[in-house]
């Protein structure tokens, strides 16, 4: 099982726990002067490495803002008041809600008090007020914007032009000198950069920086939605010279290098429409009745090397970005899709993760390092699931085999407290013409899952080799971990107050047996219609999985160890654990020594941004279906429920909409926030989560990935 992180108050933990305990002593102690020999007293710094740690976070702390520095060895909170840092949410009204490590609460900011910060700005702020229901503080300065450039509409007037952002927490318009324009029309979707920001004007000035097409085209609006996510799609001149220059030849010298492959059955098991092939699988049986699987992943790390153009950009976008209609690569297409790709009947550099096992999956002996393979088939998941369901094909005694091992892989982690969820993916077909034509929903089946397990055995396994510790007491290397914190009570309060409305009860009090008990209501109710709901809930209340150098365990999979290492393709998490590998397995130095904690911040924080262009794009392809139905009506489930109306899954196609409160007929409908329901003033009349409703599609807008309802009949 994995563990959860210990909150000791000792400051060998590193260095952002000293930070948490040094903003807690300046609170404390808030016009006091205190020399370092005393803060290390209280903060429990005894040995010189420990006390070093204190002065350098000193020292940052000065350099914030946040302390004063009376003489070289004292210091006091600046101003009687602390200065913290944090990034900046801002709603739609205004206000702004920010939160700063080593607080459990967001400190809240009045609109007038956002000092022009803009939404995921990195801001310094004040406290000017606490209590125990709400924090307020006010923004004293923008200390880096999240972004400059901002998507939006085009509305020219007489003497200047304005945009009218397509985010509403931007909560302003940008004016446009006519002599900015670039050739940009009224009603163009366009992208401005902010480049004056006058004091004492209310909204700022900015030049049109790209014309996007025009407002409503799907090229636009993906587009739009990209940069808005400070998504760049197009590679830079030097990263696209870079990647020409990349030969497909295999250098001869480097294949005597490396561990040859070609003659063992290898194969891909992918998507019908996947491009790039980042992983493959190798079977063989050996002389003592074993066998050897090996999981070869594409050498991303041998074409593109540290501190190059490409691994520059690499690193910037931290990931692909896939969008109903596009993808975004991480890398160019000359090397995502051709040179690194393990693409069939071509030899390919790999770097892999070799197991001798038996048929229950336990491993006998494990081997990393650099490889040559050969890809005999490329088969679809489709064609690979109708040979687990026994048809005839191509290698079929082999996939089954390994099907059985990762079936009693899986049943293995489920055992150890694995959570068991089933991937539900809502999907578009689109016509010639980019518009959608049909939604399906695409399910996990036994040749994912097939795949799966030995992709999650071969970062667990990399992981323990990278990151435990030596037998002798020695720490394990300085590595990239995939971490998953055990989940927050307050979250499964609510998930129990959801299920019972479902009529369900599960015992979610004991933290060891949290995961065992959802996954048995998961099971009892999988082919159930509230299925859906339920898992998408359950997996609302459970951590978000990051990247971090300090080790706490994936929960949701029940490892204590995790990495990335089999998709470097579209994920740098993975091409750095490639080099750190690579070091370890060759002897060299380790890599990273210096900055991966800051790395592993960036690519968390790009891959959130990746995740809500996608679902952003979802939403908007989801309107196009929907506007096509306008007035037509359908039977639906309540998936939903919030202070300002419910939400309705259709059961036909999947697409979503809100039936406003005010919009709800027959009384004066209110949220109870105690029953989490929404219940009528004098009728007392109730609406739940999983209550089924006939709705009418009343209107759809595209452009607020909005689609509204209204109701016909309830059940």
């Amino acid at each position: 099982m994995s563990k959860k992180r210990s909150k000791t108050r000792s400051v060998g933990v590193g260095r952002k726990s000293i930070r948490t305990l040094l903003i807690r002593v300046f609170e404390k102690h808030d016009s006091k002067e205190l020399s370092h020999k005393e803060i290390c007293q209280i903060v429990d710094a005894r040995d010189p490495n420990s006390r070093q740690n204190v002065f350098d976070e000193l020292n940052e702390l000065v350099k914030h803002g946040s302390v004063e520095r009376i003489n070289h060895f004292t210091f006091k909170a600046k101003g009687n008041k602390l200065y913290l840092e944090g990034k900046i949410d801002i709603t739609q009204r205004g206000s702004g809600f920010i939160t700063c490590e080593g607080y459990e609460k967001d400190f809240y900011v009045a609109p007038q008090n956002t000092n022009k910060a803009l939404h995921g700005d990195l801001v310094k702020i004040k406290v000017i007020k606490q209590g125990r229901s709400r924090a307020e503080a006010v923004v004293v300065e923008v200390i880096k914007r999240d972004k400059e450039q901002f998507v939006g509409v085009l509305k020219i007037m007489e003497k200047f032009a304005v945009l009218i952002p397509d985010n509403p927490r931007l909560g302003m318009e940008i004016q446009v000198p006519r002599n900015k324009l670039n050739d940009a029309k009224s009603g163009d979707k366009v992208l401005v950069k902010i480049t004056t920001w006058p004091q004492g004007r209310e909204t700022p000035f900015g030049e049109v920086t790209a014309i996007l097409g025009a407002n409503g085209s799907n090229d636009a609006e993906m587009l739009g939605i990209l940069y808005n996510q400070g998504i760049e799609p197009v590679f830079p001149d030097a990263v696209m010279d870079e990647a020409e220059y990349v030969k497909i030849e295999l250098d001869p010298e480097e294949i005597k290098r490396r561990r040859d492959f070609r003659e063992i059955l290898t194969f891909t098991i992918d998507p019908l429409d996947a491009r790039d092939f980042d992983d493959a699988l190798s079977i063989q049986r050996l002389s003592n009745g074993n066998l050897e699987i090996g999981i070869h992943i594409a050498d991303v790390s041998h074409y593109v090397q540290e501190n190059s153009a490409m691994d520059a950009e690499a690193l910037k976008r931290s990931n692909s970005v896939y969008l109903v209609d596009r993808v975004i690569p991480m890398l160019p297409e000359q090397l995502s899709n051709v040179v690194c790709s393990l693409r069939p009947n071509e030899d390919k550099f790999s770097f892999s993760a070799v197991f001798e096992l038996d048929e229950t999956g336990k491993i006998f002996k494990e081997w990393f390092g650099k490889t040559v393979i050969h890809s005999d088939r490329r088969f679809t998941y489709e064609e690979a699931q109708e040979i687990i369901m026994g048809a005839e094909g191509d290698h079929k005694t082999e996939i089954s085999l390994m099907n059985k091992i990762a079936k009693t892989l899986r049943k293995r982690r489920l055992k150890n407290g694995a959570l068991s969820i089933e991937s539900e993916e809502m999907r578009f077909r689109l016509n010639e013409e980019g518009f959608p034509a049909e939604v399906v929903i695409k399910t996990s089946q036994e040749a994912h899952k097939l795949v799966e397990e030995f992709m999650l055995l071969a970062n667990k396994q990399v992981a323990i080799f990278l990151g435990k510790p030596k037998e002798n007491g020695g720490k394990g290397d300085i590595s990239l971990y995939r971490t998953h914190d055990r989940p927050d009570p307050s979250k499964l309060d609510i998930f129990s107050v959801f299920i019972n409305k479902f009529g369900y009860k599960v015992d979610l009090t004991e933290p060891g047996q949290i995961a065992k008990n959802i996954n048995k209501l998961l099971s009892d109710v999988r082919l159930k219609n509230e299925f859906s709901l339920i898992q998408s809930m359950a997996i609302r209340s459970m951590a978000k999985a990051v990247y971090e150098i300090d080790n706490i365990g994936h929960y949701g999979l029940a490892f204590d160890y995790y990495t990335h290492f089999t998709s470097p393709i579209r994920r740098y998490s993975d091409l750095i654990i490639h080099r750190i590998l690579e070091a370890k397995v060759e002897g060299h130095k380790h890599p990273y020594s210096k900055g991966l904690e800051q790395i592993c911040k960036h690519i968390s924080a790009n891959e959130r941004k990746a995740s809500e262009a996608e679902r952003e794009s979802t939403k908007y392809f989801q309107t196009l279906f929907v506007q096509e139905h306008i007035g037509d009506v359908f039977e639906g489930t309540i998936s939903g429920i919030a202070e300002h109306g419910m939400y309705v899954r259709m059961n036909e196609n999947h697409c979503e909409g809100m039936i406003q409160m005010n919009q709800i007929p027959g009384d004066r409908f209110y949220f109870d926030q105690d029953k989490f329901c929404i219940r009528g003033s004098k009728t007392k009349k109730e609406f739940n989560f999983g209550d089924t409703v006939t709705v009418r599609v009343y209107e759809v807008s595209p452009r607020k990935r909005q689609v509204d309802l209204e109701f016909v009949s309830v059940e």
